[in-house]
C-alpha cells in the first residue's frame, strides 16, 4: 500500500463555532424550556411576543444567548456567503471571519443604542423597548435559519450560491414578518413621528441591506 498524504481540514474550525454557537440554544432550552417553545413558532404564531414583551425584554438570559447564537452564525454566513462568491485561493482566509464578526457586533450594538438614544430623546423609552425587542426576536430566530445555511455550504454543499441566496431570501421573510408585526402595532407612534421613522428606515434597516448586498457582490 502507498502512503497517503492526508491534508488537514481547514474547515475544522468552522465546525468549532458551529458546535459552540450551539451551546448558547441549548442553554437557552435547557433554562427556559417553555419560552423556547413558543419562540420556535414565532413567524407562525406572535404568542412568543405577547407574553414576553412587557416584561423582561431585552436582558433576559434566553434573549441575551439567542442573540449571541444570532451574532454567531450571522457573521459566519456572512463569511460563507464571501467564500462563496469570491473564491479565495489563499488558506490565510479564516482570519477574516474574526473581523465580520468584530464589525457586526459593534453595528448591532450601535444600532441598539441609537434606538435606545431616541426612545430617550422622544420621552418614549418603554415604546422603543418594545419595538427593539420585537425586532431583536425576528432577527434571533433568522440566526436559527443561518445556522442550518451555514452546516450545508460548510458540508453538504460547499459554497452554493443557490443555497446564499435561498437562505438570505428566508432570512428577509422572518424580519419582513417581524416589522410588519411592529407597524401593526406602533401604527401611532410611527405616524406622529413619520418624517424620523423614515430617517430610521434609510439609516439603520436599508443601508445595512444594501452594503451587505455590495459586499457579495
Amino acid at each position: 500500500m502507498e502512503p497517503i498524504l492526508r491534508a488537514a481540514n481547514s474547515e475544522d474550525w468552522i465546525t468549532i463555532i458551529l458546535f459552540g454557537s450551539l451551546l448558547f440554544v441549548l442553554a437557552a432550552k435547557t433554562m427556559f424550556y417553555s419560552r423556547f417553545l413558543n419562540f420556535m413558532i414565532l413567524p407562525f404564531n406572535n404568542k412568543y411576543i405577547f407574553m414576553y414583551n412587557k416584561k423582561e425584554k431585552l436582558y433576559n438570559w434566553f434573549h441575551i444567548l439567542f442573540t449571541i447564537f444570532q451574532v454567531i452564525n450571522t457573521s459566519l454566513f456572512l463569511f460563507l456567503a464571501w467564500k462563496s462568491y469570491e473564491k479565495p485561493e489563499s488558506n490565510n482566509y479564516p482570519f477574516i471571519f474574526p473581523i465580520i464578526l468584530l464589525v457586526f457586533f459593534l453595528f448591532l450594538t450601535v444600532k441598539v443604542l441609537l434606538q435606545l438614544t431616541n426612545g430617550f430623546i422622544f420621552g418614549s423609552q418603554k415604546t422603543f423597548s418594545e419595538i427593539i425587542f420585537k425586532k431583536l426576536s425576528y432577527l434571533n430566530y433568522s440566526g436559527l435559519i443561518l445556522f442550518i445555511a451555514n452546516i450545508v455550504l460548510s458540508f453538504v454543499y460547499v459554497d452554493s450560491k443557490t443555497v446564499v441566496v435561498l437562505a438570505l431570501i428566508l432570512f428577509l421573510g422572518v424580519n419582513i414578518i417581524g416589522w410588519v408585526t411592529v407597524l401593526k402595532n406602533h401604527q401611532k407612534l410611527i405616524t406622529a413621528y413619520f418624517f424620523y421613522f423614515i430617517l430610521y428606515l434609510c439609516a439603520l434597516e436599508i443601508a445595512p441591506l444594501v452594503i451587505m448586498g455590495s459586499f457579495l457582490k
